[in-house]
């Protein structure tokens, strides 16, 4: 009996861990939402909460890893247990960048509201890479939520196409300045948020690399950017 107690708080300990690091995903993830929508229709108002939200992320990441450390101290986990609370960390880690992520784009967005051509340049892949990250972002708490590494590893394959529509951007947006030199400033405020949700997609990608990690024991972290460089070098 009193092994079956200690189990009990012990699982009981894990899944608070979880859920904490699922409400932090949560709030970045509307973020991300906001951020995006208001690059899209220049609606500042969207854009007033943002600052308070990476705050909190800030102070959520904080309370999970003393959480981790107080748990493994507490229990000494071994095996997966273990490894779920490594990920845990990680992911907060990842989620804590996402909210400095969206307010660096929040901080661009609103000096390209100011910009009367801004309507007039082309952020198609601005757009879709944002929606690419959203989705990515998602998909990679929903797998942790899960702990399936089978969706965890399609993130990690999906992070190719965030990063072939950032190199298509900014081909097109250099040309664009070379044009025009009056959308330089412009131009270099696309250029740092489309970098941002570039890097957005990053994370999601860690993210699901650790819920790999966490299911399976296997760390993929290097082996996908070995065979992407393998398949880009064309050898």
């Amino acid at each position: 009996m009193p092994d079956k107690h200690l189990s009990r708080r012990f699982d009981t300990e894990l899944a608070q861990v979880s859920t904490k690091l699922l409400e932090m995903g949560g709030l970045a993830e509307s973020q991300i939402v906001c951020v995006l929508e208001a690059l899209k229709s220049f609606d500042l108002s969207l854009l007033e909460h943002v600052g308070d939200a990476e705050r909190r992320l800030n102070l959520m990441e904080i309370a999970i890893d003393d959480e981790v450390v107080n748990v493994i101290a507490r229990w000494q986990p071994a095996a997966s247990d273990l490894r779920l609370l490594m990920t845990a960390s990680k992911c907060a880690a990842n989620l804590e960048r996402v909210g400095d992520e969206a307010r660096k784009i929040a901080k661009r967005t609103r000096r390209v509201a100011m910009d009367a051509g801004a309507w007039n340049l082309n952020i198609t892949e601005i757009k879709t890479s944002g929606d690419m990250a959203s989705h990515m972002l998602r998909g990679a708490l929903n797998a942790f939520a899960r702990m399936d590494a089978t969706a965890a590893a399609q993130i990690v394959r999906d992070d190719e196409v965030i990063d072939t529509e950032f190199r298509a951007f900014v081909v097109k947006l250099v040309q664009s300045m070379k044009e025009d030199p009056r959308t330089v400033q412009l131009g270099l405020d696309y250029l740092f948020i489309a970098k941002s949700i570039e890097r957005i997609g990053d994370h999601a990608t860690n993210i699901a690399e650790s819920v790999v990690y966490a299911v399976r024991g296997t760390d993929i972290r290097h082996e996908h950017r070995k065979q992407r460089r393998h398949e880009n070098s064309g050898n």
